[in-house]
């Protein structure tokens, strides 16, 4: 691979993903744009992803990773290895369309507050609705629950055309976002003690507590498949979410109200498990369970660097100050315009 960069890298983490590559990098390819770099970063793969990608696609650069890393740390070492000011974390089954990288690099260009922006995310397998990880933004709520405008929890919306203005979020999804490298770097990168799951939400939330801005551009659209690493409600993807989701909040939560916004969390949490349990979902049950066990077990480890600033969640852009667990079990409410009232998007 050579040294010389474009001004931005697109950056595909693949692992065992020839199928992915063969459906979704056709793509990237065929709407790439000045310059910008296509880069492969190979966690290890076992199957012939790597034949494969080097017999179809020479123009585009190779990482190869000595084992799998996971989501984060992959990440981590690829983007060591590149000299962009720019770098995009684009999964392997995401498909773009035309013109879908200038906008979010304009804006970037256009502010230098921002630290991440990420697209308006469609569902590949249901183009008309958005796609459940990131839709057009990511929001959290004051115990610590992610949510985004248009998906609360399981319920995703279609895309009517009621968020097409650019706006300001609390996290952008990993799916596909676009970083400052320099920023990037100067925070360390993603928290490779995630392994994968809640890392974005976990640097989204380390930019804002930096004074960065993490910013929905309308205009670029990607289609995501979704689940190309693990599935939607598989009992490691539990595990990994309400783990992460514990050790994200104590990291960046100040420590005045820590303790009191855990506890809420915890309390539901459990009857999260509760519901689970008498669900007759046995595995997410003991996933849940697993998690806290893990946390309990290593939460001395899991607080704020010194170096890092924290600021509270309800002086912050993107946070509904309540319960989206109460307004969506109790009040039924789905719809992200339903329980965040008086939104600007």
């Amino acid at each position: 691979m050579d040294g010389n960069w474009s001004k931005t890298a697109v950056v595909i983490l693949c692992w065992n993903g020839k199928k992915f590559l063969e459906e979704f990098l056709p793509s990237v390819v065929q709407y790439q744009q000045a310059d910008s770099d296509i880069v492969v970063a190979d966690n290890a793969s076992e199957d012939d992803s790597l034949i494969y990608l080097k017999k179809a696609f020479p123009s585009v650069k190779i990482i190869e990773l000595e084992k799998n890393f996971g989501f984060a740390e992959g990440y981590n070492q690829a983007i060591r290895k590149i000299d962009s000011e720019f770098i995009v974390l684009l999964n392997q089954d995401v498909a773009v369309t035309e013109n879908w990288l200038s906008p979010m690099v304009m804006m970037m260009e256009k502010d230098a507050s921002i630290g991440a922006v990420q697209p308006r995310i469609r569902s590949h397998l249901q183009p008309a609705k958005f796609e459940y990880a990131g839709a057009a933004g990511g929001w959290i709520d004051k115990y610590g629950y992610t949510f985004c405008r248009g998906r609360i929890f399981d319920a995703v919306e279609a895309d009517n055309d009621q968020y097409n203005e650019p706006a300001e979020i609390f996290w952008t999804s990993g799916a596909c976002m676009i970083v400052r490298k320099k920023v990037y770097e100067q925070l360390g990168g993603l928290d490779a003690s995630f392994f994968a799951h809640m890392e974005e939400i976990d640097f989204c939330w380390r930019l804002k507590n930096a004074g960065f801005k993490n910013m929905y551009c309308p205009h670029s659209i990607v289609y995501h498949l979704g689940g190309g690493s693990l599935a939607h409600g598989n009992p490691l993807k539990t595990y990994l979410n309400f783990r992460n989701n514990l050790i994200m909040m104590s990291k960046n939560l100040p420590q005045k109200n820590r303790a009191g916004i855990l506890l809420v969390r915890i309390l539901l949490d459990n009857i999260a498990a509760l519901r689970a349990l008498t669900g007759f979902r046995f595995s997410d049950f003991i996933a849940i369970w697993k998690a806290y066990f893990h946390y309990l077990r290593h939460s001395r480890t899991f607080t704020p660097k010194p170096s890092f600033t924290t600021k509270s969640l309800s002086h912050m852009t993107g946070v509904y100050n309540g319960s989206v667990v109460y307004r969506y079990f109790m009040k039924r409410k789905r719809v992200f315009k339903e329980i965040v009232s008086n939104n600007k998007s």
